[in-house]
């Protein structure tokens, strides 16, 4: 291994570098961490890795921005094929859901950004990986910008690869000598699709200074958060040493490493040699429904006839020399119905032929990069009256390649993955499965019959089996307390549930913080019902003949009443943009400041004395409303959150319009009580006829 300098690095890492491998570096633009709260404030970033690569090397990048950063936790997810599933909060998820511990990293800021952490993996697995980062959870505490101090932490992960340029292509039955000195050696194999078995063998292998074979055999690619990499290592004095794998990865190449354990400037040599065990599937629906009448319509009852004559089909082939059949294939039709939105179901009908020979086999395509922002939901279901006791349907859901092997286990385990089981029995008519973020692959679901007491009664039995398969962005659309959003990173989609009302978790359905519909309701009423308080003002306008001001707390007790703001001025559409700005709050305040100070400055310049002339005013009026309006603005800035908005803003609505009321100047000298004198733009006075108490327009 040859360390190398990667010039366009600043700080040139060191990577290791052998001859035949070459280095590429990918980027991404940075992105603003966020306080976790929801799976919508993380910050994903999607790489694809290139095909034979041998080390990758994720470098993390941290900075600050900001003059009051603190020494914050950021923690990064890591995983192959899909979004990480995470749960900082921990939080419950719902029923017979799959829920993995993502592979992750914790590390204080501080640590971050005095070296650049990095994450290596060896031999990873091409194609999507994601990286999912954020702040600790949020404290749910609402602030208004510009009061409180704020830092921006900013998070970039640069990825590097190391691919191999020269690999070697190993054969089916076609022995491939090989010698290792100080370098590994880097084979592939193809595997074709229906292959039960691989055996990988080592033969005639022989080292230069020692007996035995000091050969270290490495299968299958990385893959997080769980890894399913096969080692073999022969170290014994045999010449041979072999590697069987049942059910390998269909339909893509294998990685194969060979590296010497023995001493520097030691020689081993060996043969490689691979070895298939391929069988042939029946295919139900081409084969018979094709076969009988393609030219026909078929109903429910046609293609229950057509698969019992596929069974008794399948059992007459069994006993001929035709070749053995492991599975039987039902063809399935994918149909996309809308973003992240996908139906399954087979060709022929909802129906799947289940019994004990061999498997019944669907293929589920999930393959096209854009699958796996969604959750995908399996559901399975049949008849009281098939499955007996003593009778058990056994279901598989994996990746890469369908379980096969019922007979001998019901593990789910295949060569590099661990399946899913679900079972049907006598006590439980119907099975489901949740997956959220699927990976990115062909997914394949296998049944089988199975009798664990008395194999003989499953010889002649058949269960019809109800497949209810697709792929919806969240689960149940979030239930009531809970909003599906769709969200974007460049061209790829995925999806999360924002939660209401106290409900918490994957899919909004952990109610341990969750409000009572009592406290809701109290909630509601309270926000609505505290705007009354704007009444007193309103009054004392009227009383003092201020109908401006009246119209203006009458508008503001209205609009708040229905949690709805309305207005074309600057100030409400600002509102709308940034709820929580400094301006939004200060800009009114600071105008109207200036109108009063000026005012004020004026009448009292005019009157040769300053307003208010009585200490009373002060004692009585003016300071309860300066003192109602300060604690209000300190409870609007700092205290509160997300959990007590209901009722520190119900408190605020009651200290405004208290302070209003407080802060009113009294009526002038002239103007009776609640005799309205304003003048309007349009030159129309209303008076008041003192005589016979009627009101005239002139």
């Amino acid at each position: 291994m040859l360390p190398v300098c990667l010039p366009h690095l600043p700080d040139c890492h060191l990577f290791p570098v052998e001859v035949g491998l070459v280095s590429e570096h990918f980027s991404q633009a940075p992105q603003k961490l966020s306080f976790y709260s929801w799976y919508g404030s993380t910050r994903l970033f999607h790489f694809r890795v290139p095909p034979d690569t041998v080390l990758l090397r994720w470098l993390l990048h941290v900075s600050q921005g900001g003059p009051s950063c603190t020494d914050e936790e950021i923690t990064v997810h890591f995983r192959y094929g899909a979004p990480p599933v995470i749960n900082p909060l921990g939080t419950s998820f719902p029923d017979n859901t799959l829920n993995h511990a993502s592979f992750h990293i914790r590390a204080l800021l501080s640590t971050l950004m005095l070296d650049n952490t990095s994450v290596n993996i060896s031999h990873p697995a091409p194609g999507d990986w994601f990286l999912v980062a954020h702040l600790p959870p949020s404290s749910q505490k609402i602030q208004v910008k510009g009061f409180v101090p704020t830092c921006a932490y900013i998070f970039q992960p640069d990825m590097l690869v190391m691919r191999v340029v020269e690999v070697s292509t190993l054969e089916p039955e076609v022995p491939l000598p090989q010698t290792l000195l100080s370098y590994p050696s880097y084979l592939k194999i193809f595997v074709p699709e229906y292959t039960q078995e691989l055996r990988l063998e080592l033969q005639g292998c022989v080292s230069s200074v020692s007996p035995g074979c000091p050969v270290r055999l490495t299968v299958g690619a990385t893959t997080l958060p769980r890894n399913f990499q096969r080692v073999l290592t022969c170290t014994g004095l045999a010449p041979s040493c072999h590697l069987l794998l049942s059910s390998p990865p269909w339909g893509r190449w294998l990685q194969v490493t060979f590296e010497s354990l023995a001493e520097p400037h030691v020689t081993v040599g060996f043969t490689a040699k691979a070895v298939f065990t391929v069988c042939r599937p029946w295919s139900v629906t081409i084969h018979h429904l094709i076969q009988n009448n393609p030219n026909q319509t078929y109903d429910t009852s046609a293609i229950q006839l057509s698969q019992s004559a596929v069974h008794r089909d399948l059992g007459r082939s069994s006993r001929v020399d035709s070749g053995p059949f492991c599975l039987l294939n039902y063809p399935v039709l994918r149909e996309d119905t809308d973003v992240v939105s996908v139906h399954f179901q087979p060709l022929n009908g909802a129906f799947v032929l289940v019994h004990s020979r061999m498997p019944s086999v669907m293929q589920l395509r999930l393959d096209t990069g854009m699958d796996s922002g969604g959750s995908f939901i399996i559901v399975l279901r049949t008849n009281k009256t098939e499955v007996t006791n003593g009778t058990l349907v056994a279901a598989c859901v994996n990746a890469a390649s369908p379980f096969l092997s019922f007979n001998t286990s019901l593990n789910c385990t295949t060569a590099f993955f661990q399946g899913y089981p679900m079972f049907l029995r006598a006590s439980s008519h119907m099975a489901n499965l949740i997956m959220p973020f699927p990976e990115t692959d062909n997914w394949y679901l296998s049944l089988q019959l199975v009798c664990p007491e008395s194999p003989e009664d499953c010889e002649q039995a058949v269960v019809r089996v109800e497949t209810i398969l697709y792929l919806v962005p969240c689960l149940n659309d979030c239930g009531p307390y809970g909003q599906c959003l769709l969200l974007r990173r460049y061209g790829y989609v995925y999806a999360g549930c924002s939660c209401k009302a106290g409900w918490r978790g994957w899919s909004c359905t952990d109610n341990s913080t969750a409000q009572t519909v009592a406290q809701q309701r109290a909630a509601a009423l309270l926000l609505t019902l505290s705007n009354l308080m704007f009444l007193a003002p309103i009054a004392i306008s009227l009383h003092r003949s201020f109908l401006v001001e009246a119209s203006v707390y009458f508008y503001t007790m209205f609009f708040s009443t229905v949690l709805l703001v309305l207005g074309t001025l600057v100030i409400a559409m600002s509102l709308q943009m940034d709820r929580r700005g400094i301006w939004n709050l200060m800009g009114p305040c600071v105008f109207a400041f200036v109108i009063m100070a000026s005012m004020w400055i004026y009448r009292c310049g005019h009157r040769g004395q300053c307003y208010p002339t009585s200490w009373q005013r002060w004692v009585f009026y003016l300071l309860p409303g300066i003192s109602m309006a300060s604690v209000g603005i300190a409870m609007y800035t700092s205290m509160m959150t997300s959990d007590n908005y209901y009722y520190t803003h119900s408190i605020w609505h009651i200290l405004l319009a208290g302070s209003a009321a407080f802060l009113l100047p009294p009526r002038e000298e002239k103007a009776g009580s609640w005799a309205c004198l304003q003048k309007f733009p349009c030159h129309y006075q209303i008076c008041r006829n003192d005589r016979d108490e009627l009101y005239t327009v002139t």
